[in-house]
This record gives structure tokens, sequence and C-alpha cells, in this order.
């Protein structure tokens, strides 16, 4: 979670990513780095060499906006990387950090998510853990050693891979979560002790890191097999709850008359059972 250079680590993670032939340049003959060279994103930006070589070892700290959007088709950065790599060009100034209050949940909200028997709904925190679900969320993770922190079920929990069939995608995804996480408030101790947790127990998580992806969660269809009822497809929606910034409800579906539809409410009735 080190901030001396983290512009210039996101740089080069996402420099290594993309491809010349991605962007329309030749691929040259053999190639001794990973993605783009350094001179390939000057071009693509409109930016002296020299200026994006310091850009990337910190000699460089306040690029203009008009570079960063530059930089951002430059690497053919989504919507969500490119805001991210706004808020390295332009951290926010450092403030003295208050003990931090234990993220609660609105009773209003727990009553609305009980009011959805049929469907699932949890309240992930700014490190996506779960603060709150009502009965069919807390049924469809169940049964984990880390059910409640859905970071450490994907890369800690020993049938991870069992529980969710396309497990590369998921652990992308959480990963590029909480990087979105880590941009908007990157000295938060919860964060990095989590993000350091992970960096020891896991070498997925730590090659998945490195890549500095961006994921905001919005939604998606995602499988599970669960070890009640079998497979689940379900789509989310990920909804922001503005009375408390950081806290996101995810609710779940199952499309009407499929198989997951029938399954999930057996998972249901096997909850109040």
């Amino acid at each position: 979670m080190a901030r001396e250079n983290a512009l210039g680590e996101f740089l080069r993670a996402r420099r290594a990513q993309v491809g010349p032939d991605e962007l329309g340049l030749p691929a040259g003959g053999s190639r001794r780095v990973a993605g783009l060279r350094r001179e390939e994103v000057a071009l693509l930006a409109g930016v002296s060499t020299d200026y994006y070589v310091r850009l990337e070892q910190g000699r460089e700290r306040n690029p203009s906006a008009q570079v960063v959007d530059a930089l951002a088709r430059g690497l053919a950065l989504d919507d969500d990387a490119a805001a991210h790599l706004h808020r390295l060009a332009r951290p926010v100034p450092g403030r003295r950090r208050r003990a931090r209050r234990r993220e609660r949940v609105s009773p209003n909200l727990l009553r609305l998510m009980d009011g959805w028997p049929g469907t699932p709904a949890v309240v992930l925190g700014r490190c996506l853990d779960v603060l709150a679900h009502n009965a069919l969320g807390q049924a469809l993770f169940d049964g984990h050693a880390h059910s409640g922190d859905l970071v450490r079920l994907v890369f800690l929990d020993p049938d991870a891979r069992e529980f969710y069939p396309d497990w590369e995608r998921v652990a992308v995804n959480t990963v590029g979560g909480l990087r979105a996480a880590a941009g908007i408030d990157p000295d938060d101790p919860q964060l990095i002790d989590t993000v350091g947790e992970l960096s020891v127990k896991s070498a997925d998580f730590r090659r998945l890191w490195a890549r500095h992806d961006i994921r905001q969660k919005t939604h998606e269809t995602k499988r599970f097999r669960h070890r009640l009822v079998g497979e689940l497809e379900l789509s989310y929606e990920a909804l922001t709850v503005n009375s408390a910034p950081g806290q996101q409800l995810i609710v779940y579906q199952a499309e009407p008359g499929s198989p997951s539809e029938a399954a999930l409410a057996l998972l249901g009735s096997l909850a109040v059972s």
C-alpha cells in the first residue's frame, strides 16, 4: 500500500497489459518488455518520452488533467481506471485521521432487505466485508470459513474454487473492487491490514494486486455451486448507500422460470426451516 510512487506503479502495471497490436502499433521484432514500451505510450499520449519516463519514475508528479486524459487514452483505460488515474495524479492532501467508527447499517435498510424473502441481499463495507444480510443472503454465502468477508472468501477459503466455478473472473473483479477502494482512501487502516494479510497468505492475490486493475462493483451475472442446492446463476446489481458512503447494497436475482430460480426457492425454504 506504499504511496511513494503510486502513479508510476499504476502506469507501469497498465502499460504491461496492453499489446501494441491492440492499439494499431507495429509489434516489431522481439520485445524485451511485456505490453507497450515507454516510448510507445509517450507517442500515443502526445508527450515526450523523457517526460513519460519521469512520470513512471516519480520524478514528475503533477501532470495536467489534459495529460492524464491523454495517458488514459494511450493505455486504453476504461472509465473506472481513467478516474483512478486522475485520483493518483491529483491525490487529496493527507489529513489527520480520526479513529474510524465501526461501520453500521441503517435500521431502515435492514427492514427493507428483510422485506425481500425471495431475494438474496447483502450490505458490503468499504473492504468488501459483509456488514449485514437478509436471511436468503446469509444462506447464499453460508457454510464457508470466511462467509462474512467476500475478499477472504475468494482468496483464503479452501473451497473457494468449488463455490465459484468461474473463480479467476471472480478473483480479478474482487481485487479490482479493492483497488478502487484503495484509490479513494489508500490510508484506510482496515484496507492496509486486508491487503497486507492477503499479500502474505495468497500468491494469487499478490499476482492480481500487481496488475492494478480497477473494477467498480456495478452489475454482473455470477455462477455459484452451493453445497445445499447445487448450481446457481444469479445476476446482481450493486447500489451505493448514500447515507453511508463506502457501503454497497448487493441484490441478487435469478432468471424467472430458470433452474436457478427453483434452486433459489429451495434454498429459501431450507433457510427458514
